[in-house]
């Protein structure tokens, strides 16, 4: 599982079905369908443990797309994630699985002033970094200073810190975060922050170091190889200062193509992988892959959205925006791209949390409203070549997708359809991760589709705050002074139910203004070979790093 308490995590739309899986989410479920109303391969109170744990075997991961990085500072998906968090690297605090409250890591505890305003962490004694070295409160403090350094890549993670005051380490093992007012989030920020070796980054261009792709941490499991293009190697950490892992090693096998990788699967050249809509439904029924592997089935914080791009000439107008939702058949995608396997949302809270708008409705697919409105705006045929245009600009765009993502694909070519009856040229654009992220990241896009995984409670600052538009993660550029309001006035609120109140409020403005057209909130959909046991389905998905398997079942070894 994802133990990183800190990002809003980008991930493909396709690939929500086992990023999230290992990402921080809610258990609160008062919305829709809920985790706990639909059908489940496997639930929190099953697991597939059937022995006693011994230790040995392999875990061979799908990894759909190849991380930039494993530097957790700089990262901004969540495939550098997947790898590292509660693996390589470990943050002061986590959640608990089943509880998802917040309890000690690295820090054995903390204490928070009557204010609020200061955060002591008491490190644990003994921890070491993977090459031996002492890990100590300076490694906080650097990587606190390291994230708020403008020459850092790190602008996702600087919008969470820019209410903290001081940083100080008070000896060896205490470290005190001083905010300058109070923020409801503050004790897991701090204590979630990413945390690197001062000693290994200290030196050179910290963004550039080769630790990106050779980290050391503190964690269960050590870095081995990255075969670029391949795979990524960790193995267990026989020095962990904490409980040690079961599984010797965990092979990250990188496979964009979700056909392939399933193929793969079948051959049980895999151990987990996601599975798409209709590999679930239709191709996953067969005896053979019955006694192989089990499905999971569950709901996690996440939502997927289509983006438009602000800055362009067609999307700076909010009825063009609004158009373009009108022309989005949200009901027809859910039936016949995800088979069902989901719910459709409409604003930027997760659907089973309280922070959620139940009386927001979607916008309904309508064709003939999106013409009215498009000619409102003044986006017609002036020049009779089919094509709309307002003040000689064409409405033409790019569609922007990662490659490999079959759903994204599939989203694009339905809404292409529909942009070609109305007079709208849509190009689609695929392009591997890489540069998909940087395009996003220069904001050099028009519209895109991907999907947003959240945390255990949202602060929707990072995607929403008109101060992220230029290089944090406002990639479409949304901007309203009466949200930045409600955003700030809410990140120093601790009553949650006050909280609540102004995003509601909020939500009613992302809505007016149709920023993104939300699409849905997918399950996750998983296949894990039955050879695993320990194999549960918490609240905040699944945890690996829990399994183990029998003697007998046993396949790898040194």
């Amino acid at each position: 599982m994802e133990k990183n308490l800190l990002r809003l995590i980008l991930i493909t739309i396709l690939n929500i079905a086992i990023a999230t899986a290992l990402i921080s989410c809610s258990s609160e479920n008062d919305n829709s369908q809920s985790a706990e109303e639909s059908p489940q391969e496997q639930t929190s109170t099953e697991t597939s443990s059937v022995s006693d744990p011994v230790d040995g075997d392999w875990l061979i991961y799908h990894l759909s797309a190849e991380p930039a990085t494993l530097n957790p500072i700089t990262a901004t998906d969540a495939y550098e994630g997947t790898v590292n968090n509660g693996k390589i690297y470990e943050t002061l605090i986590e959640r608990n699985n089943e509880t998802l409250e917040l309890e000690p890591l690295l820090a054995e505890s903390w204490e928070v002033s009557e204010d609020k305003l200061k955060y002591t962490f008491k490190i644990r004694e003994g921890i070491k970094w993977h090459d031996g070295a002492p890990f100590t409160s300076e490694d906080v403090v650097f990587s606190y200073k390291t994230i708020m350094n403008p020459k850092v890549d790190s602008p996702q993670l600087r919008s969470y810190f820019q209410e903290i005051r001081d940083v100080k380490a008070l000896d060896e093992l205490r470290v005190e975060f001083t905010y300058a007012r109070p923020y409801f989030l503050a004790l897991e920020f701090c204590g979630g922050m990413p945390i690197v070796p001062k000693h290994i980054f200290d030196n050179g261009d910290f963004n550039t170091n080769p630790a990106g792709r050779d980290p050391i941490g503190t964690g269960p499991y050590k870095f081995v190889k990255w075969s670029t293009g391949r795979e990524i190697v960790i193995e267990k950490n026989a020095d962990y200062w904490g409980e040690k892992p079961k599984l010797d090693k965990v092979i990250f096998k990188i496979i964009t193509d979700q056909t392939v990788a399933f193929q793969v699967l079948k051959r049980k050249d895999l151990d987990v992988s996601g599975l798409t809509p209709i590999q679930w439904e239709r191709q996953t029924s067969s005896p053979a892959f019955k006694e192989s592997f089990d499905k999971l089935s569950y709901f996690t914080p996440n939502y997927s959205y289509i983006g438009w791009n602000s800055k362009r000439p067609f999307f700076a107008d909010k009825q063009v925006r609004t158009a373009m939702t009108h022309l989005v058949n949200r009901e027809l995608i859910l039936d016949k791209i995800l088979y069902n396997l989901g719910a459709i949302v409409t604003n930027p809270f997760y659907i089973n949390s309280p922070e959620y708008d139940k009386s927001i409705k979607p916008l309904d697919y309508n064709p003939a409203k999106a013409e009215e409105l498009l000619k409102e705006a003044g986006w017609v045929d002036h020049d009779g070549d089919g094509i709309r245009d307002k003040d000689g600009v064409k409405f033409a765009f790019e569609f922007l997708i990662p490659g490999g993502s079959e759903t994204g694909e599939k989203i694009a070519t339905i809404l292409k359809e529909e942009l070609d009856n109305m007079g709208i040229q849509m190009d689609i654009r695929k392009t591997e991760w890489a540069v998909f992220t940087a395009r996003l990241n220069e904001r050099n896009f028009d519209a895109v589709t991907l999907a947003w995984s959240m945390g255990v409670e949202s602060d929707p600052y990072q995607i929403w705050s008109s101060t992220q538009a230029e290089s944090g993660s406002n990639f479409i550029g949304f901007k309203n002074e009466e949200a930045d309001k409600l955003i700030e006035e809410a990140r120093t609120e601790f009553d949650r139910d006050k909280r609540k109140k102004l995003y509601t409020r909020f939500a009613e403005i992302v809505h007016n203004e149709q920023p993104y057209t939300f699409l849905y909130c997918r399950k996750s959909t998983v296949a894990v070979n039955k050879r695993f046991e320990n194999v549960v389905v918490y609240p905040l998905g699944i945890d690996p790093v829990e399994w183990h398997v029998p003697l007998p079942l046993q396949v790898y070894s040194e």
